[in-house]
């Protein structure tokens, strides 16, 4: 049995200790000592630490019933050793998964909110509150509240209780164990059963930011960060809205109000552009028809273009397929290929795909449609074949 020294002193960053097994399995080392400051990885939800043995990198530390294994991808050939984990990475987990039952509480204190579910992430944490929803203004008075509580600096501390004493506390959720259950306690304000590393005082938290909350399975999943994380997050958006203010000659205040006009303004000009460009599309249609050529008394139009994009091909085939007995073979290119759209008017009793389907026996092409419309791509140098071979398809379905 490992001896968990992470939870009688999280604060604890080196730690002497002596390894009572070591395997060796798929060119890995698996060693378990007498005692450990190692995290192990997922343990209540709770990110490993990082962190060395005799100055060899600990890839992973796990649970394997009382003991923690850690692996290696070095041998250490002795059986005291010395281990030594990152502590930065160590106390942003703890300020985390106390922020995290920090939040849970005021979510349960003040909604009645139980905390179904959490993820300590390498950005961000998440719990998902069994809400079905929450509005903007009880989003603020949780977030308030739970950093009243930080800024008051509680004590956090942990213990041991048995069975038969948990109708004594009035913990938040309920566990499955019969002795030996820990607890973690935020000066009377919170009692949840936890085994994971936490802060000393509320204080050690520091500033809680709830970023984002949002519908998840009918209740709410609420993202968040605690102290430097919430720094890093609060620095980034600061430069962010510095830049932007900057780049619009406004104040940071008056950024959002800037933004929403300038939208506004965009959403207009898009709305004028797509009229002009209705009116451009119906011109090229109209100018193609009168330019295309009649056989049988169908208008057959073989048009290849440079400067457009295949949407604006696309629109135009459309329009043109609204004149009567009207067929048009349409190309540009885009990257190297050429693509096409091949339409005809509903009315003819022409199968594009069947034509498609025979040509591409012939020609490597990429693409199909239905009856009415085709369309794909091909080499560059293969579209003006291919549109011969359509023009002489259609042309056979006149003489049959």
């Amino acid at each position: 049995m490992t001896e968990k020294v992470y939870l009688e002193n999280p604060y604890l960053r080196q730690l002497e200790a002596r390894i009572v097994e070591k395997k060796y399995d798929n060119n890995k080392y698996y060693l378990i000592t007498n005692k450990t400051i190692f995290y192990p990885n997922l343990a209540g939800g709770q990110p490993g630490d990082k962190g060395t043995i005799n100055g060899i990198e600990v890839l992973e530390a796990y649970e394997d019933g009382d003991d923690i294994i850690h692996v290696l991808g070095e041998n250490i050939h002795s059986d005291k050793v010395k281990m030594t984990i990152d502590w930065n990475t160590r106390f942003d987990y703890m300020q985390q998964h106390s922020g995290q039952h920090l939040l849970s509480s005021v979510f349960y204190k003040l909604f009645n909110g139980e905390t179904i579910g959490f993820y300590i992430g390498k950005e961000y944490v998440y719990i998902d509150v069994n809400i079905p929803k929450i509005s903007n203004e009880e989003i603020e008075k949780v977030e308030s509240f739970a950093n009243k509580i930080v800024f008051s600096n509680f004590s956090i501390k942990t213990y041991i209780v048995e069975r038969e004493d948990m109708d004594k506390i009035p913990v938040r959720k309920n566990i499955n164990l019969n002795s030996n259950i820990r607890i973690v306690e935020i000066d009377e304000i919170d009692f949840s059963p936890c085994c994971g590393t936490h802060v000393r005082s509320t204080g050690e938290i520091g500033l809680i930011k709830i970023r984002k909350v949002e519908p998840y399975k009918g209740n709410i999943r609420v993202e968040f960060v605690c102290g430097h994380r919430a720094l890093k997050d609060y620095t980034w958006k600061s430069s962010y809205i510095r830049d932007i203010s900057n780049m619009l000659s406004v104040k940071d205040k008056d950024v959002k109000n800037k933004v929403e006009k300038l939208y506004k303004e965009k959403e207009n000009l898009e709305k004028e552009n797509r009229k002009l460009r209705e009116k451009i599309y119906k011109y090229e249609a109209e100018s193609l028809f009168n330019e295309g050529k009649s056989y049988n008394n169908v208008k057959i139009i073989v048009k290849k273009f440079s400067n457009k994009s295949i949407k604006d091909i696309q629109n135009i085939s459309n329009i043109l397929r609204s004149y009567e007995n009207t067929i048009s073979l349409l190309g540009v290119a885009n990257e190297g290929k050429m693509q096409f759209v091949i339409a005809r008017n509903g009315t003819l009793d022409i199968n594009l795909k069947n034509i498609l389907n025979k040509i591409s026996k012939e020609i490597d092409i990429k693409g199909g449609g239905s009856e009415n419309i085709v369309q794909g791509s091909c080499d560059k140098n293969k579209l003006d074949e291919l549109f011969n071979m359509f023009h002489n398809e259609i042309i056979k379905t006149f003489e049959q």
